[in-house]
């Protein structure tokens, strides 16, 4: 058990990418970090990382010694799990990563209904809008909305989506509502600004034609809180997921625009790094939480 947990902290050295990331991972101090990894190296007599302010790189034995590592840790926990699933015990460690808003109304409660079906898991959930690629090797499974642009992972869809132009009722009868795309331009847009995307450009589809629009923004934000808040207040017209927006288009606050004319769908999907060998824990949890967006997705009301 204890070579075990000792291949696990240098892959966790290496995986968070510095010793001060990593001493906040395994809840250490950046000073007992630094001691137990000199202690590691000076037990096998190589030098394993070269270390700078903030970033570590790896010697050649450290490459080797983290590969194995990393895999022989993955082992181990694949036989825990196997162990325990006999029991029908789901426990360990489980990460997530998930969209901010999304995340805050969605996966924060079926998680904490999860982890009451299974208390013996430990769950960590991150919640972020920005790129992650850089670091998904340290997530079980990512919940992801949109266009998925890396295939290293497989995924499971959990809900559909689409995306909506949205304006007030105030905002449209001061402007005028739109009947097309090319109208859009004559409007004031609400910008989401994210990941070095082209958010000015707005595609649309309708029968088979296509129609894109370059919209002039009025007002601009990285967070899509602020640009719903923007639409509620009739500042414009703006464009946000289905999962986001549907309440407020039934209750009247907002109106969805040009309902013949479709937007790219942003899909929910859970990405998780292969399809085989998955550990229970994340079997269960994508068996859980696929659950929760059937028979229609939650936004959708009842039908």
């Amino acid at each position: 058990m204890q070579e075990a947990d000792t291949l696990r902290f240098f892959v966790t050295i290496v995986r968070h990418g510095s010793l001060a990331a990593a001493a906040r991972a395994l809840d250490l101090t950046p000073s007992a970090v630094t001691q137990r990894l000199q202690a590691l190296e000076a037990r096998l007599g190589v030098r394993l990382l070269h270390r700078s302010a903030r970033r570590i790189h790896l010697t050649d034995e450290g490459e080797l010694y983290y590969t194995v590592s990393a895999r022989l840790t993955q082992q181990y926990d694949e036989l825990i799990d196997t162990l325990q699933s006999r029991r029908l015990l789901v426990s360990g460690r489980l990460v997530v990563h998930g969209p901010l808003g999304f995340g805050r109304r969605y996966l924060a409660p079926m998680i904490a209904q999860f982890h009451a079906e299974h208390p013996q898991l430990q769950i960590t959930l991150t919640l972020s809008d920005k790129n992650i690629d850089p670091e998904a090797a340290l997530f079980d499974v990512i919940v992801h909305i949109g266009e998925l642009k890396d295939s290293s992972r497989v995924a499971y869809p959990l809900a559909p989506n689409r995306r909506w132009a949205c304006a007030s009722p105030g905002y449209l009868k001061r402007h005028g509502t739109p009947a097309s795309p090319a109208d859009l331009v004559h409007h004031a847009a609400l910008v989401l600004r994210e990941n070095e995307e082209d958010v000015t450009l707005w595609r649309f589809s309708s029968k088979g034609r296509e129609q894109s629009v370059r919209v002039s923004p009025a007002l601009a934000s990285n967070d899509g809180g602020v640009i719903k808040q923007w639409a509620l207040m009739g500042k414009g017209v703006m464009v946000r997921s289905e999962w986001d927006v549907a309440e407020e288009v039934r209750n009247g606050k907002l109106v969805r625009l040009m309902p013949g004319w479709l937007l790219p769908a942003a899909d929910v999907v859970a990405l998780v790094p292969q399809r085989k060998g998955k550990s229970a824990r994340v079997e269960a949890f994508l068996q859980f939480i696929a659950l929760q967006f059937k028979p229609h997705p939650p936004w959708r009301g009842a039908r």
